[in-house]
C-alpha cells in the first residue's frame, strides 16, 4: 500500500470517527461542519478510487511487460525446445515441492484467472436536499419534562382611562386576558431495515437511516407549526388557530397577487395601533419568495432587495422562513381563502417538550425476517401563545388577467426546468 492511499484511508477513518462521535452526542457539529465532512469524504473516496485505478493500471502494465518478455523467449527457443508457459519442464525443486504438496494432500495452485471485472460502489451517501423548514428550531421551545397540559396566559386588552363621573367615581377598566392551552401529544416516526444493510453495506447508509428517523418527527412537527389541527398526535397550527382563541380571524388579510405594495400591505397589517413591530418574520412557501423576486421596477431592475439564506432569508431587510405547509399564493391550485403566509413574532408560537425526543433500535422484534426495527417519538405540543400573535395571509380573489399571469408564470418556471 502505499503512502497515498494510506494517508487517504486515515483521513476517512478520522472523518467517520467524527460522524458517529455526533450521532451519538459526544460531540455537537453545526450543519455547514457536517455538509463540509461529508464533502470531504466524497472527496476522498474519489481520491481513493483513482489510485486504485492507478495501481490496477501499474499491474497490468507490469503483466504486458512480463509477456512480451515471455514472446520474446518463445521467439529465440531452438529447435525441439517446449516453449509455452503451461508445457514448461519444471525444475527439479519445483518438482520435489509440488509433489510433497500432493502426497500431504495439498491444494496447489496451477494457475490464475479473473472471471469478471469486479465492480465497485463509492463509500458514503450523498444526501438529498434539505426537507425540514428551520421554523420548528426558530420558534420557543420550553422544556416541561414528565409534564401533562401546559397554559400560557396572554394578555389580549388593557382598559382606557378617563374623568371621574358626576358623583366622583373612578373610570372602571379592565385587563383583559386570555389562555393559551398546550395539550401534550406523541409524535412519532418507524421505519425498517434490513440487517444486511447494517453489516454489509457502507456504514453511511446505516447513519442515514438512524438519522432519518430523527429528521421525519423534526420534518412533522414543523410542519404543523402552521397546519397542526391540534388533535391527537399534532400540534395546533397557526393558520388553523380556532375561532375565539389566540387569532381573531378579522385580523386576516388577503392579497391576490404579489406586487411592489404586498410586502408593505403586511407588514402594516400586523400588531397595534401604537407601533410596528420590529422582530416579526415572513414564513411563506417557496414559490411566492420567487413572486416576490419576480417583482421589477419601471426600469426592469429588481424591487425587492432579498437576501438568501438556505431555508432562511431577507426581504428588503424583513426576515422570512420558508415551510411547505404553507400554500403558494401563485400556484393556481391555491383556492381563495386558503391560508397562504403568516407574519408576526415567532416567539409568539411556543413547543412545550413534555420529553426529549427518543430514537430506539431493535432487532428483536422482526428477527425472524432479518430486520432491524428504528422508531423516534417525542411528547410534546405547540399552540399561539400571544393575543393576535400573528396576521394570516390569505389567497382573495383572482381577475382573470392575474390567472392568465400566473398561468405564464408557471408555464415559464416548467420550461426553465426542461433545459
Amino acid at each position: 500500500m502505499n503512502e497515498k492511499l494510506k494517508r487517504i484511508l486515515k483521513r476517512k477513518a478520522e472523518i467517520r470517527a467524527k460522524l458517529d462521535a455526533q450521532i451519538q452526542g459526544t460531540i455537537e457539529l453545526t450543519e455547514e461542519e457536517i455538509q463540509a465532512l461529508q464533502g470531504e469524504l466524497t472527496n476522498l473516496n474519489a481520491e481513493e478510487e483513482a489510485v486504485l485505478d492507478e495501481e490496477e493500471k501499474e499491474e497490468e502494465r507490469n503483466k504486458a511487460k512480463a509477456l512480451e518478455k515471455t514472446l520474446k523467449t518463445r521467439s529465440i527457443a531452438k529447435p525441439g525446445e517446449e516453449s509455452e508457459p503451461e508445457k514448461r519442464t519444471l525444475t527439479v525443486e519445483e518438482k520435489q515441492k509440488r509433489g510433497k504438496e500432493l502426497k500431504e494432500k495439498r491444494a496447489i495452485t496451477v494457475g490464475n484467472s479473473q472471471i469478471a471485472v469486479p465492480k465497485y460502489t463509492a463509500e458514503g451517501v450523498k444526501d438529498t436536499f434539505n426537507q425540514v423548514s428551520t421554523l420548528v428550531d426558530l420558534v420557543t421551545i420550553t422544556p416541561l419534562n414528565g409534564g401533562e397540559s401546559y397554559e400560557r396566559g396572554f394578555v389580549k386588552n388593557y382598559g382606557e382611562g378617563g374623568e371621574t363621573d358626576d358623583n366622583g367615581n373612578y373610570k372602571q377598566v379592565e385587563t383583559e386576558f386570555g389562555y393559551a392551552e398546550i395539550k401534550k401529544q406523541k409524535v412519532t416516526a418507524y421505519q425498517e431495515e434490513p440487517e444486511e444493510v447494517k453489516r454489509l453495506a457502507d456504514e453511511d447508509y446505516h447513519d442515514k437511516i438512524v438519522n432519518g428517523t430523527s429528521i421525519a418527527v423534526k420534518k412533522k412537527m414543523s410542519k404543523d407549526i402552521l397546519v397542526g389541527p391540534g388533535t391527537k398526535g399534532r400540534l395546533q397550527g397557526i393558520f388553523t388557530n380556532p375561532e375565539g382563541f389566540a387569532i381573531d380571524k378579522n385580523t386576516d388579510i388577503s392579497i391576490s397577487e404579489i406586487n411592489n405594495t404586498t410586502l408593505n400591505k403586511i407588514i402594516f397589517a400586523y400588531g397595534g395601533e401604537e407601533d410596528v413591530v420590529n422582530d416579526a418574520c415572513l414564513i411563506m412557501n417557496k414559490d411566492d419568495l420567487q413572486g416576490f423576486a419576480n417583482v421589477r421596477t419601471s426600469d426592469g431592475k429588481n424591487f425587492y432587495d432579498i437576501e438568501l439564506n438556505g431555508n432562511t432569508g431577507k426581504i428588503n431587510k424583513i426576515p422570512f422562513v420558508l415551510n411547505s405547509a404553507a400554500k403558494a399564493l401563485l400556484n393556481p391550485a391555491t383556492k381563495k381563502d386558503d391560508y397562504c403566509m403568516a407574519y408576526g413574532s415567532l416567539s409568539n408560537y411556543e413547543i412545550a417538550l413534555f420529553s426529549e425526543l427518543e430514537i430506539k433500535e431493535s432487532e428483536d422484534y422482526k428477527f425472524k425476517e432479518g430486520q432491524i426495527a428504528h422508531r423516534g417519538s417525542v411528547f410534546a405540543g405547540g399552540n399561539v401563545v400571544a393575543h393576535n400573535g400573528f396576521v394570516r395571509v390569505k389567497k382573495g380573489e383572482t381577475t382573470p388577467t392575474q390567472n392568465n399571469e400566473q398561468d405564464d408564470t408557471q408555464k415559464e418556471n416548467e420550461n426553465l426546468g426542461e433545459v
